[in-house]
């Protein structure tokens, strides 16, 4: 049994196309291994979106090549966005490398490991209900990607370059996987894409992704549905009308990306700070307990300190529950790359500290709303320390960018992976403290 070390980079996205190959290969009869020194075969699932991206991506191709050093057995594939973006720079860079494959092939992975011959895709890769998939996350939860590429065009991002039009899954599909997932003993359900809010225009649907969730409420056994990545101009009455059924979580994660009206314009954007307050204040009355996250992004060329300021005032006005800050990654081949006003890597880094410490504030202010109530906490499972807290999340934190709820376990208790009545009893910045009740 040849044994595989997958390295999946990146976001959500990528990794339900890991583990698409993880199914794949499973199928053939391989086997898998943590530690890449254990491995016959090496595959990198790279991120090309932004520069530290593509750094961390160098890097793991570089590990993988030192190993090669030591055991020439060894197969090399790198696969995913950064490839599909530079390919043939990459193959000058590192001929060690055994084989290729950018965003087209990824359920080709069998015959690229074995260097076997096979037909590409002519479009990016996009998965259904019958694809083989080994899930990588833990039991009660897990990815549902919806669509793949983009169809927006703001001016600093590569995705519509590299991953092309915006195409939606079918809606039985979906649910079929839904299902699926279900019987695994999956409780929530994350649905991703570029933009979730989009979903179904491609195919000329007019209820879009509140018809989806209509369906996805109908599948027992799931618990939690959340809706990950949301454009601010697409979030309808309709899409705040279904996320008041029990199923969907009071959550929307919505990159407004600044504040200031004039860099909004130069994004390609299309709400200002004035305008996206105004679109908060219609979420939360609608649905008073909602969590909401951005992320903003600093240094973008001509931000100067009047720019800055706005971005700050927004964050102090905006209130909101999570948020994250990039600094701006100058993209070849789209529209900000050649605008003028650039600002230092320096001052990126020191503007994107500012605006965290802000937010800092306002997430403690926020989770200390928490102490002393009940609510359902997703166990994911126990921490690595002997007899620590379990590990798990409230309907207003999404897996792997929000907090965390850190759960005191009775010894007399062994909870399976599940959901639990929990009473938080601290709150930190980011995380939550809480012993369970039920």
């Amino acid at each position: 049994m040849k044994r595989v070390a997958l390295i999946s980079l990146g976001c959500a996205k990528n990794l339900v196309d890991s583990e698409v190959m993880l199914g794949c290969l499973a199928g053939s009869g391989y086997g898998f291994v943590e530690d890449p020194k254990k491995a016959d075969v090496i595959i990198i699932n790279t991120c090309g979106f932004i520069r530290p991206a593509r750094d961390e991506a160098l890097a793991a191709i570089r590990r993988a090549v030192r190993l090669k050093k030591k055991k020439s057995s060894l197969r090399i594939v790198a696969a995913g966005c950064f490839v599909e973006k530079d390919r043939d720079e990459l193959g000058r860079r590192f001929p060690q490398v055994d084989a290729w494959t950018g965003v087209k092939s990824f359920d080709k992975i069998v015959p690229i490991v074995q260097g076997r011959p096979f037909e590409e895709s002519q479009r990016t890769f996009l998965y259904d209900e019958t694809s083989p998939r080994i899930l990588s996350t833990p039991p009660a939860w897990a990815y549902l990607k919806i669509s793949e590429g983009c169809s927006h065009r703001c001016s600093f991002c590569t995705i519509p370059l590299i991953k092309g039009t915006y195409r939606s899954r079918g809606i039985g599909s979906i649910v079929r996987e839904a299902r699926a997932l279900a019987e695994r003993g999956v409780l929530e359900i994350n649905l991703i894409s570029q933009d979730s809010t989009y979903f179904g225009r491609d195919r000329g649907r007019t209820k879009g992704i509140a018809g989806l969730l209509g369906r996805l409420i109908g599948v027992p056994k799931i618990e939690w549905i959340r809706v990950l990545y949301g454009y601010p101009e697409e979030i309808t009455p309709p899409l705040l009308d279904v996320m008041k059924e029990t199923k969907v979580c009071s959550y929307l994660d919505i990159p407004f990306q600044h504040a200031d009206s004039r860099l909004v314009r130069a994004m390609k954007r299309g709400l200002d700070g004035p305008g996206a307050l105004r679109l908060l204040e219609k979420i939360r009355a609608k649905i008073p307990d909602i969590a909401v996250r951005t992320s903003l992004i600093v240094g973008f060329p001509g931000e100067g300190k009047k720019e800055f300021r706005a971005l700050k005032r927004f964050v102090r006005e905006a209130v909101f529950d999570h948020l994250g800050v990039f600094t701006y990654s100058p993209e070849p081949g789209t529209a900000a790359f050649a605008m003028p006003g650039a600002v230092s890597e320096e001052e990126k880094r020191a503007r994107r500290d500012e605006i965290m410490e802000i937010q800092a504030g306002v997430s403690f202010s926020r989770n200390k709303h928490y102490v002393g109530r009940t609510i359902d906490v997703l166990l994911e499972g126990p921490s690595k320390k002997p007899r620590g807290p379990w590990l798990g999340r409230g309907r207003f934190q999404a897996p792997e960018v929000d907090g965390l709820v850190f759960v005191d376990v009775p010894l007399e208790q062994s909870p399976f992976p599940g959901i639990a009545r929990v009473e938080i009893t601290k709150a930190d910045v980011y995380d939550l403290h809480g012993r369970m009740t039920a």
